[in-house]
């Protein structure tokens, strides 16, 4: 129980230390929400668009065998396409430079005022017309400052000035709008805008690399995706909603034309692939027609359609596999010399030429992803790159693949070829009674549909590459396109309100918190009794130094407090048998008040009509003397020194009051401590106590000499005076040891200095006599 009661002591001190404070603590509320206000009315705003993007996925195919395997040793890893990179690709230095180029990011035009500058991007006031190109435009790095005059003329200058523009300043020039400019990157021409001009306004022109400008950007464009999902989540802050709006929908626009672009590359080979082979058939074809023209003149060939019912239905079906399969060799003639032989700047192959075969067609197209995957990073990276080591690898183990199963292809073709030639023997050989000549002639017209029917197939095909060359769609559909919100994300008013209102709290709060954690000074009593467990008398408020003497006629709250201690005094020494009591008031160190506590407590039991003397037993730093106003050239070091003197001799009776006398320090002499261990002392103190009630003895401090532990023997009681807010509670130790060890008799310890507080004393620290009537009663 007393446990949790000093606990609970402990916080309520605590919370009136606080409350002590409260001036301090709203002071820094005030300045602190100040802050907050001034920050919000001068602070850059900056706002976020977001966009959002769905990634088309074109890989929902099925795979062959041979791709499974090498995904299973790593080697063509689904991850190389997925949303993730491609929301790397988004925040690719590559796309976003296009980004900065196309809507000049890398000037800004600022509008400045009286107190902070503010861009204007969408309408500036001025426009900036260039000579140079755009090569050395993307690499200045300069600031023009600007001041329209009038509706005609304007200051240029390159150095900021304190006002908002200095026209008197050497480097400042006047010119006319639309004048040619010559600067040190190249000539300009500024003209006014139509729905943003003021005159007199000052603009602020920053031109930065476009390189610098990419960085910045890169670095605040963020790409976010959700596993699991192809939808990508951009976003940018910037100052400018309408800004940031732009940047991210030009960023979206870029990304699906690279894409584009990408796709178009694969249309471009196939198409070259298609109209080079067309080329090859065509002469081919030529000649077979020629041949065939040449043999129906030489053997008169002209009534073959009387022969055509010799023909059997099952030659013709015969005929139609012959001219399938030696299209399917001839074109994988085609694809593998194009692939051992490819000429051109890229390595991406043909797709869907007609091979009979789904995997020459799947193999093909990984080819192509893995070759766009790669140039991706060349863009970016060189060819030491390890990604791109790695993909090389791939594609180079996908030709060899590609390679290896067209081989097959074709060895399993020629077979049926064979087989099929055989089966034509057959059946030619039947056809005993049809001429030789018609027989040559029908070899050739057999060669003559095979290019025939090769001819058109490429003809389609080059359609089929023409068509879905205009029909390439974007790889990302906008799902929302990019929007801000009109509340600003930084700073944000209810946040910064907040922040400065805990801060204007918490910092005063720490301090004072932090300053009474590092006082070690003693305040109250209660911090008192922590230290020193001894008796104790009370405390003394503090008091102005012209009241420092307690008065016989007195309702401060002083004068109680020593009546107070006085009536403490005679509680605690009321066993005593002897009729004067002696008491001795010491401190631990000087300035606490030991000599105003022995004089005013003297003054005090003279009051209540007994018979008091004060000895000044301080010889070494004297004040009663002072207090008092008294003039006494003899004392008590004279009293000790000089044998022929008694008591009567050295005692001065203090004017008005007839109960106290006192019995000053005398001459200082050069051994004080000597002095005090004279049997005359002794004799002092015998005699005196004949003669008085009381015997209030002002010693010196025992923490700093010697003198009061010699003259200890003749105090009945010890008041040990502790000064308040002004001793450190470390030298406590001294009066602790003191009371432990017995060494001053019956000690007591007191509290002097106190803050004043409200009620102190009886009359609650007023007269009685003043007090107003009410109610009719006193």
């Amino acid at each position: 129980m007393d446990y949790n009661n000093t606990n609970l002591d402990e916080l309520r001190n605590k919370v009136d230390l606080f409350l002590s404070k409260w001036k301090f603590i709203l002071l820094f509320l005030i300045v602190a929400l100040s802050w907050a206000y001034l920050h919000l009315r001068y602070a850059n705003y900056q706002y976020e668009a977001t966009a959002s993007i769905k990634i088309n996925d074109e890989k929902q195919s099925k795979q062959l065998p041979e791709l499974t395997a090498l995904q299973d040793y790593g080697m063509f890893s689904s991850d190389f396409n997925n949303v993730k990179d491609e929301a790397e690709i988004i925040t690719s230095r590559a796309l976003i430079k296009q980004v900065v180029e196309d809507l000049n990011l890398n000037i800004q035009y600022f509008v400045r005022g009286k107190i902070k500058e503010q861009e204007v991007y969408k309408n500036p006031p001025i426009v900036l017309n260039f000579f140079e190109s755009d090569s050395i435009l993307n690499a200045i790095d300069t600031t023009l400052y600007l001041k329209i005059k009038s509706q005609t003329k304007f200051m240029l200058s390159n150095t900021e000035h304190n006002e908002l523009l200095d026209i008197e300043s050497s480097d400042a020039k006047e010119y006319n709008f639309g004048d040619r400019i010559t600067t040190g990157f190249g000539d300009l021409v500024i003209t006014p805008s139509i729905d943003n001009y003021l005159p007199g306004s000052s603009i602020k022109i920053k031109m930065s690399p476009v390189k610098s400008i990419v960085g910045a950007y890169q670095s605040k464009i963020k790409a976010i995706t959700n596993k699991g999902s192809n939808i990508i989540k951009i976003s940018l802050k910037e100052n400018l909603k309408t800004k940031a709006q732009l940047i991210l929908d030009k960023l979206v626009e870029k990304y699906n034309d690279d894409v584009i672009n990408d796709k178009q590359l694969i249309v471009d080979a196939t198409s070259e692939f298609i109209n080079n082979r067309l080329n090859t058939v065509s002469n081919e074809l030529e000649q077979v027609d020629f041949t065939a023209e040449t043999l129906q003149k030489k053997n008169r060939l002209t009534a073959l359609n009387s022969q055509a019912d010799i023909f059997l239905q099952s030659e013709r079906e015969n005929e139609s596999k012959l001219i399938n399969t030696t299209n399917q060799i001839q074109l994988i003639d085609y694809m593998k010399d194009h692939l051992n032989n490819n000429d051109s700047d890229t390595d991406l192959l043909p797709a869907d030429v007609g091979i009979a075969d789904n995997s020459v067609a799947l193999i093909t197209k990984s080819h192509n992803e893995l070759v766009l995957q790669r140039d991706r990073l060349l863009k970016n990276s060189t060819e030491k790159n390890p990604t791109v080591v790695n993909l090389n690898n791939e594609i180079n183990a996908l030709k060899q693949n590609l390679n290896q199963s067209l081989d097959n292809i074709q060895s399993a073709n020629k077979i049926t070829l064979n087989t099929l030639n055989k089966e034509d023997a057959r059946i030619s050989a039947q056809l005993y009674s049809a001429p030789g000549k018609a027989r040559q002639f029908r070899d050739v017209k057999r060669q003559q549909d095979i290019k025939e029917s090769l001819f058109l197939y490429l003809l389609q095909k080059r359609e089929e590459t023409a068509i879905s060359q205009g029909l390439s769609s974007p790889n990302a559909k906008i799902i929302d396109s990019a929007f801000a919100n009109s509340d600003p994300v930084s700073p944000k008013k209810n946040i910064t309100y907040l922040a400065a209102f805990l801060l204007g709290i918490l910092i005063p709060v720490s301090l004072i918190y932090v300053t009474d954690l590092l006082d070690t000074k003693i305040h109250d009593k209660n911090e008192l009794l922590k230290v020193l467990k001894m008796p104790y008398l009370g405390d003394i408020p503090k008091s102005d130094k012209k009241k420092r003497l307690v008065q016989q006629v007195d309702y401060t709250p002083k004068a109680e407090a020593f009546r107070i201690v006085r009536s403490n005094i005679n509680f605690m020494l009321q066993n005593k048998s002897k009729d004067c009591k002696t008491l001795f008031v010491t401190s631990t160190t000087s300035q606490e008040g030991k000599s105003h506590t022995s004089i005013n407590l003297a003054t005090s039991f003279s009051f209540s009509e007994k018979k008091v003397l004060l000895i000044e037993t301080d010889i070494r730093v004297p004040k009663v003397n002072e207090y008092l106003k008294i003039k006494s050239d003899k004392g008590l070091t004279n009293y000790i020194s000089d044998k022929s003197l008694s008591i009567k001799d050295v005692t001065v009776s203090v004017k008005d009051n007839e109960f106290l006398d006192v019995i000053p320090s005398g001459a200082i002499p050069p051994n004080p401590a000597e002095l005090l261990m004279s049997e005359r002392v002794k004799e002092l103190f015998s005699e005196a106590k004949n003669n008085y009630d009381y015997i209030v003895v002002d010693t010196a401090a025992v923490g700093l000499v010697t003198d009061t532990l010699l003259i200890s023997e003749f105090a009945d009681m010890f008041i040990y005076v502790v000064s308040a807010n002004n001793i450190d509670k470390r030298q406590l130790y001294i009066a602790q040891t003191m009371y432990d060890e017995k060494r001053l008799p019956n000690m007591a310890v007191l509290l002097n200095g106190t803050t004043k507080k409200k009620g102190y004393g009886y009359g609650y620290g007023k007269n009685p006599k003043k007090a107003k009537k009410k109610f009719g009663i006193i």
